[in-house]
């Protein structure tokens, strides 16, 4: 029996840098196939992308929304739609994960040795986010290496551990987590009528409510990995993105949590700028006061990306 195949489909709208150096991780992992589906005019990343056999790279201009009745307004419904699309023309793949450009996977062991032993009967296997932590000037890891958080499975000790973890904030985060705590999903190729989400998969309109969990591998997110590059993102994330004020609150003991954009809205009424950062310091950056609380829970974790290397392996004019 020969080893199953997997890749990647991500839509993304960076600079090409940002692109192909995603790439190269993923194809240094040993991905099959990446497809990449640009959401913004990309010449460089274009060429670059299509002159390597393994990848995959579709520009999604006016003729390709064209024709599929209209481009999406909300880049959230590009995702799903991109990734269907790859799914269902045959990606060349036995496992599909659909991930974001700031979502690295970090497997353990070989990932298709992981894939082939989920049951045969599961039609997606979750692997759950790590959330990176920006470098302490002051303690910083060592040269190449990048902190990561994670969080408890389970609710209930998530909401005791967040609170002792994040003294200031933590009663207002899920995990200690800006982002998502879903993780992502691999999903099994060949399913007749089977749809992407962000988080799921939908076979004619259900939800696949039984993930296999791919427990060899996690997904680091970069989501907030420096001040500058949070501060970058944030107006954006609260308008469309991750912190857009129609999504669901965080959970909580009582139900009366606040989402991300409350949280967000009160820091800045309370300080601006300056409260913002004193939240980003406690939540996002290793100081070996945060690193000490995360380590006594078993939340912390330390990974050597090397992600230069592996551009200058797979992409060396851009290294």
């Amino acid at each position: 029996m020969t080893d199953p195949k997997w890749g990647l489909v991500s839509t993304i709208k960076a600079p090409a840098r940002d692109i192909l150096t995603f790439a190269a991780h993923h194809l240094d992992l040993g991905a099959h196939r990446i497809h990449i589906y640009l959401d913004d005019d990309n010449p460089n990343a274009f060429e670059a992308l299509k002159a390597h056999p393994k990848c995959r790279v579709i520009a999604t201009d006016e003729p390709y929304w064209k024709r599929r009745k209209g481009r999406p307004e909300k880049h959230q419904a590009r995702q799903t739609a991109n990734a269907t699309h790859c799914y269902r023309r045959g990606p060349q793949l036995d496992w599909l994960a659909h991930i974001d450009v700031d979502e690295l996977l970090w497997p353990q062991s070989p990932l298709p040795g992981q894939l082939a032993n989920i049951a045969p009967d599961a039609i997606s296997a979750r692997v759950r986010a790590v959330e990176a932590l920006a470098p302490d000037p002051d303690s910083p890891p060592k040269p190449g290496h990048t902190w990561f958080k994670g969080f408890s499975r389970l609710q209930k000790p998530r909401r005791a551990q967040t609170a002792e973890i994040y003294p200031n904030y933590g009663q207002f985060l899920n995990g200690g987590f800006l982002s998502h705590v879903a993780g992502k999903i691999f999903v099994r190729t060949g399913i007749e009528k089977l749809s992407l989400r962000i988080h799921n998969a939908f076979i004619q309109g259900n939800m696949d409510n039984n993930s296999a969990e791919l427990t060899g591998t996690l997904l680091c997110h970069m989501h907030a990995a420096t001040w500058e590059g949070f501060l970058a993102s944030y107006q954006f994330r609260l308008a469309r993105g991750s912190y857009r004020a129609e999504l669901k609150p965080v959970p909580t003991a009582d139900g009366a949590g606040v989402n991300m954009n409350d949280l967000f809205s009160m820091i800045e009424g309370e300080g601006g700028e300056s409260a913002l950062y004193e939240f980003y310091k406690e939540v996002c950056t290793a100081t070996p006061e945060l690193r000490e609380r995360l380590m006594a829970h078993n939340l912390l974790h330390g990974f050597a990306l090397d992600l230069e290397a592996k551009l200058a392996r797979h992409f060396p004019d851009f290294a």
